[in-house]
């Protein structure tokens, strides 16, 4: 009797917090459809934007020490930083979104097991993608960098650097994965805890290596990828051990691997991943044009276009919550107000990323001289700043568009997008500076360009009836 009044009492503790879950979602659902915008999208996005911005913080702050080794290793971190990015926004934004949805997918559907499944699936995708990553820099890294304009001491700070930064590309990826599957099972917490405290760790770390401290080496800049490197390792460690204990709602264990759990993630991954290797794509070729001017201008380029991705975190989260809103709007049949939300949502958008485009563009020196005081590198991140700078609005337009795109299931037109701006930012860029002489001034024109050929062309979907109506099941 006494094991038949446990076991009932077991079920009532399991089943009302499943009643409050359920009631939580409901109101939340409730608030979507019929609640205030501005207010529910940053409720919606403060929590993303605030981890994501505090690990931008992290390479600012290490782009910060690392300048006072010199020109040719700030050089050298331009020469990697659209390599590396490309990795962090892949393994992020592009497959970590087909992991969340596809395990969001099956929790919403009931199948627990396929859950997880899905989180053992995403280790062994992260181990693969991430060795090719780690095996492909570290063998075409060095060409790679040259070709990009690197030589002498720059090349070689930038292969030093890669070396360490890559040596962990396996549990980069397999942390981000790993965050992404929780994001999906709605546990924003522990991905936010681990990302906090490692910026909290690496951020003493990081000079401690680089500079050397009491029985610590100095180790240049290949601390700082020793660093990064170490700090991913330990993040693994702590995920694995707690999706292994089942405590997060999933479970990480050995499972029999299946094709369609593997399609579920690249499905929406893949897709989302090819955007990803675009945008960086266009970052990579960009400052290639720019190694053509010399050491100091790629040096001065890399120091302003990290301006250019503190932005994209604070889009990121806000985005994420508007593709939120739209979808659900579309899918309550709410058109009219899912539109209304993406036209809302550009407008924050385009305020904060103008706001900061208009203060780098007028005191170019408050970020760059953050950084270096060398004229010769300040010289050209100034001109990239005060031209660029002012289109940094139309960038966070067709960001945001974006995502507001694919919470409406209208992909079309942010992806020509997308593309659209890789072909006149790189190619336009490459053909200025390589068969017409023109200079820094004239390439950061065509990327000001670039960021209003990208708006023009996103804002279709926004001006698209079709786009807007409800689906069906």
């Amino acid at each position: 009797m006494s094991d038949i009044t446990a076991s009932a009492r077991g079920r009532d503790v399991v089943a009302r917090p499943a009643v409050r879950g359920a009631e939580r979602k409901a109101r939340m659902r409730a608030v979507m459809l019929e609640g205030p915008v501005v207010s529910t999208l940053m409720t919606l996005a403060w929590p993303t934007i605030s981890v994501m911005v505090a690990q931008s913080m992290v390479g600012i702050v290490e782009t910060y020490y690392l300048g006072f080794l010199g020109t040719d290793v700030l050089a050298g971190v331009a020469l990697v930083f659209p390599i590396f990015m490309l990795m962090m926004t892949m393994s992020n934004g592009g497959m970590g979104s087909g992991v969340a949805s596809a395990v969001a997918r099956a929790i919403g559907a009931g199948r627990q097991q396929d859950a997880d499944a899905l989180v053992f699936h995403s280790v062994v995708l992260a181990v693969i993608v991430g060795a090719l990553f780690m095996v492909g820099i570290l063998c075409g890294g060095p060409a790679l960098y040259a070709a990009l304009g690197g030589h002498d001491e720059a090349l070689q700070s930038a292969v030093r650097y890669s070396g360490w930064l890559f040596a962990g590309a396996i549990p980069v990826w397999i942390v981000s994965l790993m965050a992404s599957a929780l994001r999906g099972s709605g546990n924003v917490k522990v991905p936010a805890l681990v990302t906090l405290v490692g910026a909290i760790v690496l951020i003493p770390t990081s000079p401690a290596l680089i500079f050397g401290f009491g029985p610590i080496p100095r180790l240049g800049i290949a601390g700082a990828g020793i660093a990064f490197s170490l700090y991913y390792v330990g993040a693994m460690l702590v995920l694995v051990r707690y999706l292994h204990s089942g405590r997060s709602g999933l479970t990480l264990g050995v499972m029999r691997l299946e094709g369609r759990l593997f399609a579920d993630i690249l499905k929406v991954g893949l897709p989302t991943a090819i955007n990803a290797l675009q945008t960086n794509l266009c970052t990579i070729l960009v400052t290639g044009a720019v190694g053509l001017f010399g050491t100091a201008a790629l040096a001065g380029y890399g120091i302003a276009s990290r301006l250019d991705y503190l932005m994209i975190p604070i889009l990121f989260g806000l985005s994420s919550a508007v593709l939120t809103m739209v979808g659900i709007n579309i899918g309550a049949g709410n058109g009219s107000r899912a539109r209304h939300i993406a036209w809302i949502g550009n407008l924050v958008g385009i305020g904060i990323t103008e706001t900061m485009g208009l203060i780098a563009a007028i005191a170019p020196m408050m970020w760059l001289g953050l950084f270096t005081d060398d004229p010769a590198v300040l010289g050209p991140g100034s001109t990239y700043l005060r031209i660029v700078g002012l289109a940094y609005g139309l960038f966070g337009f067709g960001f945001v568009t974006a995502f507001a795109g694919q919470g409406a299931g209208a992909v079309l037109w942010p992806s020509v997008a997308v593309t659209a701006r890789l072909i006149v930012a790189a190619g336009l860029g490459w053909i200025a500076v390589k068969f017409l002489g023109g200079g820094l001034p004239m390439l950061s024109a065509i990327v000001a360009l670039s960021y209003l050929v990208y708006a023009a062309i996103a804002a279709l979907v926004l001006l698209t009836r079709s786009a807007w109506q409800p689906r069906t099941a």
